[in-house]
């Protein structure tokens, strides 16, 4: 009996220092980090930030690919099928982790299981914006405009995160407008400046260009307080008390990524995310770094997952 403790106290002691062993030296070689959309969304804006600071830390290339389609459900399936040694990592997008399994009647990964969460890596708001062409000056103007006639709105595509936040927004103001998907946040903000459709709600992050440089109008923020970035732009809840809808970012692994892997990505991905230089870029596109603890990560996915649920069943966002 005393043996075989003996025997089992040696193996996991072997195993620990096996463990701490592959966590020195991960990673031996570059890295891939799956963005699930087109490049020039903010999930692609803020992954090429985080992966240069990365590659910087760890000498390693860490390589942003871009597999767009399907909601992000076509890189997510990619990085669920992946070899499970830490070396393909997912930049998803809230919508991917929580709407989508709610959206979609068949998904060919599994969102609780498939995954493992690394960290939040940053959350800021959408602007709720329309193309300069359109009468509307403000927000109660552009829901009554949309009462009165047929409007259009552009989305990164069916069930992303910019798709939701216009689908809370006309929930919440009990309206109604035609959606038009696109292939990424770029294309449908190029769109909306050349008033191809009449609103957009994109992310903080990949509008504040656009809005800068006059090409479209923002009308409203979707956090509860004013963004700083844009002091003069009021919130969606100043018109429709209560509202409130952020984006956020994050890292997530194959769900049998070694613990080592993890705990190293976690931790370094922490650090970056303290640097001033990020928190800077960071802020200048209106965001802010989460950096959460994998746990902590897992439980806000579950939770949002069921916000989700209610509003995409409302609102009848749902692909066959």
């Amino acid at each position: 009996m005393a043996l075989s403790i003996v025997r089992t106290a040696l193996g996991a002691m072997l195993f620990l220092s096996a463990v701490q062993a592959w966590g020195q030296t991960y990673p031996a070689k570059s890295v891939r980090i799956i963005v699930p959309f087109a490049p020039g969304g903010a999930t692609d804006i803020v992954a090429r930030i985080v992966a240069q600071k990365l590659s910087d830390a760890w000498g390693q290339t860490v390589l942003v690919e871009n597999r767009a389609g399907a909601g992000g459900n076509i890189g997510a399936e990619l990085v669920a099928k992946a070899a499970p040694d830490g070396y393909t990592l997912l930049f998803p997008s809230g919508s991917v982790l929580t709407a989508n399994r709610h959206i979609y009647k068949t998904l060919p990964f599994d969102s609780d299981k498939d995954f493992a969460p690394i960290t939040n890596v940053a959350s800021g708001p959408q602007v709720l914006a329309s193309a300069n062409t359109v009468a509307a000056k403000d927000l109660k103007e552009l829901i009554a405009l949309i009462k009165g006639k047929p409007a259009t709105f552009g989305s990164a595509g069916v069930g992303s995160q910019v798709h939701l936040a216009a689908e809370s927004f006309l929930y919440s103001a009990g309206i109604n407008a035609t959606h038009v998907p696109y292939k990424g946040e770029g294309p449908a903000l190029t769109d909306l400046a050349g008033g191809q459709i009449e609103f957009l709600v994109p992310n903080l992050a990949a509008a504040i260009g656009f809005v800068g440089a006059g090409k479209i109008r923002a009308l409203a923020v979707t956090s509860r307080q004013r963004a700083p970035q844009l002091p003069n732009v009021p919130t969606v809840a100043e018109t429709l008390p209560g509202f409130e809808n952020l984006g956020w970012f994050g890292l997530v692994a194959p769900a049998a990524t070694p613990r080592a892997a993890i705990a190293r990505v976690h931790g370094d991905t922490v650090k970056v995310l303290d640097s001033a230089e990020v928190r800077r870029r960071l802020y200048d596109l209106g965001m802010a770094p989460v950096a959460n603890a994998p746990d902590e990560f897992a439980k806000a996915i579950r939770d949002e997952s069921q916000h989700w649920a209610r509003i995409v069943r409302v609102r009848q966002v749902n692909v066959d």
